[in-house]
């Protein structure tokens, strides 16, 4: 079964993902890999942007992307966005092929992996913080959502995430996105979910002593299980 990318929100963050995708597939020489279509279109406007009213619906760029992937063979459709998800609804509806929902597939890793956790600290987007797309699902869950506060939002979150998009994966962004989480350690948060796909750019597997979450490599996870399941397996 093809793979399809909707990508280029960032282009650094659909190239860590499609690396994923490589890492989860199980495969001992190249025609073992799954068959890939990655449409990246960076110019798709700021998610973040329309969802707090400053810039223009990306819907319309979205729901072309998914029409070039299933135009191209892609069986099943990955998006590599976590502020995205708050605009695929809509565009589900006008493809064939399932769309899978990243969301979803953080909140199933937490509760299958982290089962004591009662509290996460979300560093995401403002965009995906005020759509509360996280935190409908993981407090549907039964966990606590600690999110920074506005100044730490504003300036470490967001300033992280825009430096990584500039290229900068150096110390500068790094200590930023520390510096949120740090905040929501503090608050008591037991692990962190790095709920926009440049921050795992930055974030390894835990910061300061707590552990991370990585949406991204969730949803990788998930597009190759979907992609090697037999057509009908249920």
């Amino acid at each position: 079964m093809s793979i399809g990318i909707l990508g280029g929100m960032g282009p650094l963050a659909t190239v860590d993902f499609y690396r994923k995708v490589i890492d989860a597939t199980p495969a001992d020489v190249d025609q073992d890999h799954l068959p890939v279509v990655v449409w990246a279109d960076p110019t798709v406007p700021d998610r973040s942007a329309a969802l707090i009213g400053h810039g223009p619906d990306p819907t319309p760029w979205l729901v072309r992307g998914a029409h070039r992937l299933e135009a191209m063979g892609a069986r099943v459709i990955a998006t590599p966005c976590n502020t995205a998800h708050a605009f695929l609804d809509e565009v589900r509806t006008t493809v064939r092929v399932p769309m899978l929902d990243m969301i979803a597939e953080t909140v199933a890793e937490i509760r299958d992996h982290h089962p004591g956790v009662a509290s996460v600290g979300l560093l995401a987007t403002t965009g995906t913080v005020r759509a509360g797309l996280y935190q409908r699902a993981l407090e549907a869950a039964g966990l606590r959502v600690l999110v920074p506060g506005e100044l730490s939002q504003g300036e470490a979150v967001t300033g992280a995430i825009r430096r990584v998009k500039a290229g900068d994966l150096g110390p500068a962004p790094a200590a930023l996105i520390e510096r949120a989480a740090e905040e929501l350690a503090a608050r008591g948060a037991g692990l962190l979910v790095a709920g926009c796909t440049e921050l795992p750019l930055l974030l390894g597997d835990r910061s300061v002593g707590l552990p991370v979450v990585d949406p991204t490599a969730a949803l990788a996870r998930a597009t190759v299980r979907e992609a090697l399941t037999p057509a009908g397996a249920v």
